[in-house]
């Protein structure tokens, strides 16, 4: 449960991150077959380091983590565990393979990633999402600033 009110205040912090950027996007979804699938990409500084110790990722002002989350688009919004796999590409076509950790707190599944990013660089995210038989593919695109 501490972990889970941990995730919540860094969700809380990169979508306050997200409202003060140039490209407003707040709480972010798209519905995609029979899921949700809520999405958002930050710096990793803007986690503490005990955290992201916690959870094995690289504090950096270089770096960046990818949260995906997906629910199955019901009344009970029930978490779903997936097979991810994905790219950030720059605007020069430079690509990074994401590599995705999953996360299970209590009834929460998601998944993380890092990525590494220069500053006002925009990063175009392409990540596939499998579950049994249903296959799915999420673009977004996330400009981040170097602390």
């Amino acid at each position: 449960m501490n972990r889970l009110i941990k995730f919540c205040f860094i969700a809380f912090l990169a979508l306050a991150f997200n409202a003060h950027s140039e490209q407003m996007q707040g709480a972010q979804y798209k519905e995609l077959g029979p899921w949700q699938v809520h999405y958002i990409a930050f710096p990793s500084t803007f986690i503490q380091p005990k955290i992201a110790k916690a959870y094995g990722l690289e504090r950096s002002g270089y770096k960046g983590i990818v949260n995906i989350s997906i629910l199955k688009n019901d009344a009970d919004n029930t978490p779903q565990t997936a097979k991810l796999t994905g790219t950030a590409r720059n605007l020069l076509g430079n690509k990074q393979t994401l590599t995705f950790k999953e996360v299970k707190e209590g009834d929460s599944i998601y998944y993380l990633a890092q990525v590494d990013y220069t500053n006002e660089e925009i990063l175009r995210f392409e990540i596939e999402i499998q579950q049994s038989s249903q296959f799915q593919k999420l673009q977004f695109q996330q400009k981040f600033y170097v602390d």
